[in-house]
């Protein structure tokens, strides 16, 4: 076979990849809630590994090969022609042989780029180096990682294809390549800058120079060529090519891999990380994604694009912002009539040259922002959760497929509100020339991502320029094809077999972190998705006036349905002039951000998962390992009748001759004194460690623990507070009448309501009814401060509900088994009980025992 130059293959973009791996028609609303037709975008097409026609040869297509790989593999002999599209194991076996000759390449690739290495390595230590040790580094950054991958993953699969066997598994291979995506982002991130350095290590070094024009590539095995030329530069474009080729690929093995196969599922996983992975990295890497030329003559180029909430004439409204490489372009697609293609229409542009970020502390305080009640937000997910439930029976009893698109649009309906009404983060641009606006993130990191890409662009040579009518025209036009984001991230949109994300708690370590380059105070904090954005769960304490802060915190995280964990790295402001005026906050700068996928495979397990993620030159090292919801809230009975967690309240209060447990009472008065003020109180989690030193020393009875409470970090506190409730042998509202208070806050007619919720408490035992009561006037306390520690009523219930209500055994045993109907049919109930008795005016205990008569049915 004859070798093919570099160029004579088109390369396979990572936009078109993005198109083949990504559903049309995401954009059911033009982000002011009118419906749009669904329409696939023009010139678009789905972009197969394999040409499936019943014609078709064994070998692969060109175009299947694209991103010049030298030399198009032949696949191994025994492979005859694939005449019936059944034979989906026959195809398997196609797919991952011609895979497997590709890989082989791509190995030789590698171990070609990382030939010179090693002598300019020897070379810059001597007196006439070639290169710097420091320039090595950056061109051949995690090259030889990669390599390593890869050769690991050759060698396994290579026997398993040579030996088929049709019942033979390798999905487990394919999950673990795709779980080291990690170092590949890393490669990415430092792509251009190896490009540009080892540009300008030709412009000065002529023996680099003809180094990296010609490399040469060993050619496969069974090839007529010894070897092929290719250039350095085209080299390094590889890994980027890979990983956009492996997602093609695992698409192809999961069509013709049976449900029921052991390695369906891995497969799936494997495509669910590659796909996140790939919608997630920066894509203004490809030299094909341009639009227009910029007033300079440049090409311009699409950097990043998203759905984003404008405040705009004093609503919320989703638009479609898109930032290329000299202006922002805010738009919303057009109402289309059938059969007409979707359009964008441009709301505004601002030129970057004329763009800048108000500071916190200059900017105009915002018109009035409404905020939705938190109760209101939580209704819209017990919606989406009850319509999810829906849908599921359907698809089990085979329903008609009509009414299960009508689920779909309801609850595409009711995620769409959610994702509108609950970013709450201000993010305000402002044009020089004049107007402001101002956006509503879910998140910091968010926010952050927007304001580095727009300043990296800002740092060249921008001009300031006006747009005729044509040119914007053009330019909105170019939108629709250029896009990477296609979909509203609502799960509607997710594919059926999609993975539903995690339920139940993560524990997370975050142990230390490196890299920085001067002293400061240093914290992080931790976020999770949840009903499509990101919510942060737990903060790190300060550590002060360190470059290597050494935090060994632990946090319990609760996940609904999360895939995602992030970690921001932040440097504590203490300067109160520094306030933001849209949310009344001082702003704490962003050091470093990352975020990693919550693989199902390797946080399910005992063990803890030690990682590290890198950000801006940070490097965080964290560990983490997940709970099930069932396994979390276990309730254990302790064995001994000393201490207090695990004992019977009963027991408790009889010994300390109280009314309402020590434990509580302190905990109360310590969060009371200091600590009600503090954002996010009882739902930021405190750390572990700490929390189970304050276990320790209640259960010990220790005359030190007033010391040791007025020193011990507020969140701690609260923590310890909830532990205690969580590890009683019985829910605070015990068992036997759990039926009923599930029953009783379904109750339509509010007079009935209110007499049975009321009944209920008095059937309480004595230290439970009491004990309930003071804890309930103490979180009423606390939501009074809810405009400073933003934990309203409803924040608390969602909290604490889950702790004080909790079927028994044996009546979980009769209930929904999945992770998702558990949250959505018990958890969403336990909340709204505790949530009626915050809303009911103060109830008295003594009040309680006099109206025992007026209403005595059996429970």
């Amino acid at each position: 076979m004859e070798p093919l130059s570099h160029r004579g293959l088109p390369r396979l973009s990572w936009i078109d990849t993005l198109y083949s791996n990504f559903s049309y028609g995401a954009d059911d609303y033009d982000g002011e809630g009118n419906e749009e037709q669904k329409v696939p975008p023009e010139g678009s097409e789905t972009m197969p590994y394999i040409d499936e026609s019943p014609t078709m040869s064994p070998q692969l297509s060109a175009r299947s090969q694209g991103g010049g790989d030298g030399i198009l593999p032949t696949p191994p002999e025994g492979l005859g022609p694939v005449v019936e599209a059944g034979k989906g194991l026959e195809m398997r076996k196609l797919v991952l042989s011609g895979f497997l000759a590709s890989e082989e390449i791509y190995i030789n690739q590698l171990e070609a780029l990382l030939l010179p290495m090693k002598p300019l390595k020897a070379t810059a230590t001597t007196s006439q180096p070639v290169l710097t040790i420091q320039q090595i580094e950056t061109i051949f950054y995690k090259i030889q990682d990669i390599y390593e991958i890869h050769k690991e993953f050759y060698d396994n699969l290579c026997p398993k294809v040579q030996q088929w066997d049709s019942e033979v598994t390798l999905g487990h291979l394919f999950q673990k390549l795709a779980s080291q995506l990690g170092v590949y982002k890393a490669f990415v991130d430092n792509y251009k800058i190896a490009l540009e350095t080892a540009e300008k290590c030709s412009q000065s070094n002529n023996q680099f120079q003809k180094i990296s024009e010609e490399l040469k590539v060993k050619a496969p095995k069974d090839s007529k060529d010894s070897h092929t030329s290719i250039t350095m530069e085209a080299l390094l474009y590889k890994p980027i090519d890979r990983v956009t080729r492996s997602t093609l690929v695992l698409h192809d093995l999961l069509k013709h891999t049976p449900v029921d196969h052991p390695d369906y599922p891995l497969l799936q996983d494997a495509l669910r990380i590659s796909q996140n992975f790939l919608s997630s990295i920066n894509e203004d890497i490809d030299p094909r994604r341009t639009a227009v030329t910029t007033p300079k003559g440049e090409t311009r180029q699409l950097v990043k694009d998203g759905f984003l909430v404008e405040m705009a004439e004093s609503s919320r409204k989703l638009r479609h912002v898109f930032l290329f490489t000299d202006v922002l372009l805010c738009a919303k697609l057009k109402k289309t009539s059938v059969g007409k293609h979707q359009q964008y229409d441009c709301k505004w542009y601002i030129p970057l040259a004329d763009l800048v970020f108000p500071s916190p502390e200059e900017s105009e305080p915002s018109p009035q922002v409404h905020l939705f009640p938190d109760h209101e937000l939580e209704d819209m997910k017990m919606k989406i959760s009850a319509l999810k439930s829906e849908i599921q029976k359907e698809r089990a009893s085979k329903g008609q497929s009509r009414a299960i698109e009508r689920l779909k649009k309801k609850m595409f309906e009711n995620e769409f509100l959610l994702l509108l009404n609950s970013p709450t983060i201000p993010f305000r641009i402002h044009n020089r020339n004049g107007k402001s606006y101002l956006f509503l993130l879910s998140s910091d990191y968010e926010r952050s991502e927007w304001r580095e890409a727009i300043q990296k662009l800002q740092k060249k040579d921008l001009q300031a320029f006006v747009l005729s009518s044509v040119e914007l025209q053009v330019l909105t036009g170019s939108c629709f094809k250029l896009r990477t984001v296609h979909n509203i991230p609502v799960t509607s949109n997710k594919d059926d077999d999609e993975a539903p994300g995690l339920y139940g708690f993560l524990h997370v370590i975050v142990h230390s972190a490196k890299g920085f380059k001067q002293s400061a105070n240093l914290y992080c904090t931790l976020e999770v998705d949840s009903f499509g954005y990101f919510v942060s769960k737990a903060k790190t304490r300060v550590f002060r006036d360190t470059t290597e802060p050494q935090w060994n915190e632990e946090f319990e995280i609760e996940l609904e349905g999360s895939q995602s964990l992030r970690i921001l790295c932040y440097e504590k402001c203490y300067d109160k002039t520094k306030v933001n005026k849209d949310n009344n906050e001082i702003v704490d700068k962003i050091m470093g951000k990352g975020q990693i996928q919550l693989d199902p495979q390797t946080v399910q397990t005992k063990n803890w998962h030690m990682d590290v993620i890198e950000m801006n030159g940070i490097k965080v090292e964290f560990s983490m390992k997940f709970t099930s919801r069932d396994m979390s809230l276990k309730r254990t009975p302790s064995k001994k009748q000393t201490g207090v967690f695990g004992v019977k309240i009963s027991v408790v209060t009889k010994r300390e001759r109280s009314k309402v447990p020590y434990i509580v009472r302190q905990c109360v008065e310590e969060v009371e004194k200091r600590g009600i003020e503090e954002i996010g109180i009882y739902r930021i989690s405190g750390v572990a460690t700490d929390i189970q030193a304050l276990k320790a020393v209640f259960d010990a009875n220790n005359k030190d623990v007033l010391v040791m409470l007025s020193d011990m970090d507020v969140n701690a506190i609260a923590g310890t507070l909830k532990l205690y409730f969580r590890e009683l042998p019985e829910p605070l509202l015990t068992d036997r009448l759990y039926p009923a208070f599930m029953e009783g806050i379904a109750l339509s007619d509010p007079a009935a309501k209110e007499n049975c919720m009321m009944h209920l408490l008095r059937t309480l035992p004595d230290p439970n009814l009491i004990t309930f009561l003071f804890l309930l006037e103490h979180l009423k306390r606390v939501a009074e401060k809810e405009p400073i520690n933003k934990m309203s009523l409803h924040n608390l219930a969602t909290v604490f509900g889950p702790t004080l209500l909790r079927p028994s055994e044996v009546e979980s045993k009769g209930h929904l088994t999945s992770a998702s109907d558990i949250w959505s049919h018990d958890v969403m109930a336990q909340v709204q009980v505790l949530l009626y008795y915050l809303q009911h005016p103060p109830i008295s205990f003594a009040e309680l025992k006099r109206n025992t008569l007026y209403f005595s049915t059996d429970v």
